[in-house]
């Protein structure tokens, strides 16, 4: 398989910010999937949690029996990104009105640390291998408490913005939000990779 080969992205469509994900997808020449339901996970290659209200996602996974088929997914060794609600889902731990996570990074979440909806911003990533990027920041966690096996691929002020364990991603603003497509296509790499 070559490396422009279309990959499947699958994007939870629970909540969130699904559309501007599946945007982003199609501009990295992948195909969105939404993910509705557990039987749609059979078919894709790689898995995007968006961001949007972490505690409406929680209980829509709740409500979709989608805990245990999504900790299974990324066992699997496909790559997982979650970008700022779904950052928070990927965590071991959650604080700040903790919500039921998946535990898939050993990482703690603190919710809405930035403050609220009127406190967003944007920030360059500082060093690593988005150095540069424009980070939007919407109501966003903080990332704290990185286990030995947790890499930091970004930071903005001093603070971990974009880390990865393995096969699985976060990023606690929203990449999807711009023209910059980097985290992105290094999904679909991943994807790639495991051809």
């Amino acid at each position: 398989m070559t490396r422009t080969a279309t990959k499947r992205i699958g994007i939870l469509a629970v909540q969130g910010d699904v559309e501007a994900h599946a945007q982003a997808v199609a501009r990295v020449r992948a195909e969105a999937v939404p993910v509705r339901g557990a039987k749609a996970l059979d078919g894709i290659d790689a898995l995007i949690l968006p961001g949007g209200e972490s505690t409406t996602i929680s209980k829509g996974l709740d409500r979709l029996g989608l805990y245990e088929p999504l900790q299974a997914f990324a066992e699997s060794g496909r790559p997982v990104l979650g970008t700022c609600a779904g950052a928070v889902l990927l965590a071991r731990e959650v604080e700040n009105h903790p919500v039921r996570s998946l535990g898939l990074l050993d990482v703690v979440a603190a919710r809405n640390a930035y403050g609220t909806q009127v406190d967003s911003f944007a920030a360059p990533a500082e060093g690593g291998p988005w150095d540069g990027m424009r980070c939007v920041f919407i109501r966003a966690p903080q990332l704290r408490r990185p286990g030995e096996g947790v890499e930091v691929l970004a930071r903005v002020d001093g603070a971990p913005v974009a880390i990865r364990q393995g096969n699985v991603w976060a990023t606690t603003f929203h990449p999807e939000l711009t023209a910059e497509t980097r985290v992105h296509q290094a999904l679909v790499d991943a994807a790639l990779d495991l051809c």
